[in-house]
């Protein structure tokens, strides 16, 4: 993750808060769809250096959640 740039510090942080929420919410419910999604909203902002990647992959981890049938 590239600490310079602050576009790109605070997308990261608020993806990752979301995907925060979409964990517990996950975990409190039993939703293995939600759990999974939101562990990787937490984790792949710190491998992803492009601002315009990091939310095109948590839009379509947006969109997945809606789309995808639940796996409980």
């Amino acid at each position: 993750m590239d600490l310079t740039d602050p576009g790109l510090l605070f997308s990261g942080l608020a993806i990752s808060l979301v995907g925060l929420a979409l964990f517990v919410h996950g975990k409190k419910m039993d939703h293995l769809r939600n759990l999974g999604i939101g562990l990787a909203m937490m984790v792949f902002p710190i491998f992803v250096h492009s601002l315009l990647w990091v939310w095109v992959i948590a839009g379509v981890c947006v969109a997945s959640v809606f789309l995808l049938p639940d796996g409980r």
